[in-house]
């Protein structure tokens, strides 16, 4: 019997949906629960509760990682018209995501999990490659009208002062749409510090990249504080760490990250971001290998799955059907938040249980025991698929080897 490691500080933990809902509680009771005296304050942003509380649940959550320090959360589904129809929800809910982000202000930062039988997609990729992403405003806190015939569509910005600023978005001679988004000065800066400060605790280059050359007032104001920022506050230190930071284009990016070998930091806008993490993570093996957190200016932060709620498996899944889904991204979301919590309150027993659940879950997937996605990437030659259940009973076998 292994002794229940204490802990000081309950982490803030967000349920979610669908299959990783499910995979979310078996994770709880097959590998946290028997070492760990686990303190969660807990949040249900399954969208049924979402729905009925008015998405305030969502609200508070992001209120208590500010006053914990620590999050960890499920995925969840962003509603699409499809989804209103299916839950019968009042309304088409905005992302949690997106909220959780915009209250904290944060940077997300995601990286692959690197298994050594899992060899990437793009054959010169040796190292891996994190994602920065803004993670404020842009489409995710848009302004969407559906224009429906002829009309001027314009932009007007009033001052404080009461000053009128107005410029014609486009004269429709017909049906159309229009998007309306926004940033900060305040929240790009946060992003820019938070990308050179992750840089400098990586010691690994930082490259950012927009589209200045098109958006040249929008993508430019991000490029220009980015350089500010470097030139006034970090320059010496990057070079005294021996690590660089450049801009450039983001279809130039694209082009040198394909022909790079990886091993650097890769910092882009909200949606650049969403987009771009899915292209590294696939391309280094599956998006249920990515490893996704949140940092927010104060030092806060929130883990999380960096994929969806798997709806085709749960569907499976509720006809009674066995299904072989991929936790990994789902458990580096619980020992991250675990190690975090453990680092914050000088707890060495919880980081170190946290480590030795991920070396866990690595072995097992290197011993040739894994799920259907991850058999048909593998290099072991001889190789055992499991269903979900059975991926993380084979990894507690390793797990508890290890006490």
């Amino acid at each position: 019997m292994v002794k229940k490691i204490m802990m000081q500080t309950p982490l803030v933990e967000m349920d979610g949906d669908e299959m990783t809902r499910i995979i979310w509680k078996l994770i709880k009771e097959i590998l946290l629960a028997p070492y760990i005296d686990l303190q969660t304050e807990y949040y249900d942003l399954g969208l049924a509760n979402r729905d009925k509380t008015e998405d305030k649940v969502t609200e508070a959550a992001a209120l208590a990682i500010r006053k914990y320090g620590v999050g960890v959360k499920c995925a969840t589904i962003t509603p699409n018209a499809d989804r209103v129809e299916e839950y019968k929800l009042k309304q088409m809910w905005k992302s949690p995501n997106g909220t959780i982000r915009a209250i904290l202000d944060g940077t997300v930062f995601r990286a692959p999990i690197i298994v050594d039988s899992v060899q990437p997609f793009v054959r010169t990729w040796r190292k891996p490659i994190t994602i920065a992403r803004h993670a404020y405003g842009d489409i995710y806190k848009d302004v969407e009208y559906r224009v429906e015939g002829a009309g001027k569509a314009e932009l007007v910005m009033t001052n404080d002062a009461g000053e009128i600023f107005r410029q014609t978005v486009h004269d429709f001679k017909g049906p159309g749409v229009v998007l309306g988004m926004h940033n900060t000065d305040k929240s790009i800066a946060s992003f820019a510090r938070a990308c050179f400060n992750f840089a400098l605790d990586q010691k690994q280059d930082l490259w950012f990249s927009a589209k200045d050359t098109i958006s040249k007032k929008y993508d430019h104001t991000f490029k220009d504080i980015f350089q500010e920022i470097f030139t006034a506050e970090y320059e010496g230190k990057f070079a005294q760490a021996n690590i660089v930071y450049f801009y450039t284009l983001i279809d130039d990016a694209v082009a040198r990250i394909m022909r790079s070998e990886g091993g650097m930091i890769w910092a882009c806008k909200n949606y650049d971001g969403d987009v771009m993490s899915d292209m590294v993570a696939t391309a280094f093996g599956s998006l249920a290998m990515m490893t996704s957190v949140l940092v927010s200016p104060e030092g806060c932060y929130e883990f999380e799955a960096a994929h969806g709620t798997v709806q085709r498996h749960y569907y499976r899944h509720l006809k009674g059907e066995e299904t072989s889904t991929n936790s990994m991204a789902t458990i580096f979301a619980w020992t991250g938040a675990l190690k975090k919590r453990g680092e914050i309150d000088g707890g060495e027993g919880l980081v170190a249980f946290a480590a030795k659940l991920e070396e866990a879950a690595i072995r097992t997937i290197e011993d040739g025991v894994m799920t259907k996605d991850l058999a048909e990437l593998s290099t072991v030659q001889d190789k055992k698929v499991v269903n979900t259940e059975q991926f993380l009973r084979e990894i507690n076998k390793r797990l508890v080897n290890m006490f």
